[in-house]
């Protein structure tokens, strides 16, 4: 479980096609790894992956096929940056909101403005997941914990701080970056919940 509030930010820095998935190296810069043991959870852009090996300078991750599927990571290439998350401790400030690291699927940036010392920007979901998103609702963004200001048709609108900005890949991103969206997990619940005893024929 994590909280969409970025540690860090690292890098790619290499891919090893296996089998038909890949295997990810990744050097984590400034995220300490003191605390962090083999089979524990890191998101990288969002995408929860357990580290199988620690290398001094980072950790190594399988992706599976079903990961590269609805994820940005099969785009990836040495040298991208990526934001970074280790899995949430029970004693640890909860700052943003309640996020899995399991990528419900891939947006797209379509628009951007200079907002004052802000930036505005509108991205497209996925016409299967845009129902998921609500004005003022949150919205994980390649792992980022987003507040949603505007929302029309699968398109909807985020208001991005400076700080942010610069913490964060979101500073990198342009018209047509593929980005790693999560939708809110209550309203995935919610949904199923409101089946009632139809689900169980879903």
């Amino acid at each position: 479980m994590f909280t969409g509030i970025i540690s860090a930010i690292g890098n790619v820095v290499g891919l090893e096609p296996r089998g038909g998935d890949v295997r990810l190296t990744i050097e984590t810069g400034s995220l300490s790894l003191a605390d962090v043991s083999l089979g524990d959870s890191i998101a990288c852009n969002g995408a929860c992956l357990t580290a199988v090996e620690l290398t001094g300078q980072g950790f190594i991750a399988d992706v599976s096929v079903e990961t590269l599927s609805l994820t940005t990571i099969g785009n990836w290439n040495a040298g991208s940056r990526i934001n970074l998350e280790k899995a949430m401790q029970a004693t640890d400030r909860f700052g943003g909101h309640i996020v899995s690291g399991h990528v419900d699927g891939i947006g797209e940036v379509v628009a951007l403005e200079g907002d004052a010392r802000s930036w505005r920007f509108r991205l497209r979901a996925p016409r299967d997941i845009a129902k998921y998103i609500a004005q003022k609702g949150s919205i994980t963004v390649d792992g980022t914990s987003l507040t949603v200001n505007v929302v029309e048709g699968s398109e909807f609108e985020l208001n991005i701080v400076p700080h942010t900005m610069l913490h964060t890949v979101i500073g990198d991103y342009k018209v047509g970056t593929k980005v790693n969206l999560e939708v809110d997990l209550v309203a995935r619940y919610l949904e199923r919940l409101l089946l009632g005893d139809k689900a169980a024929d879903q």
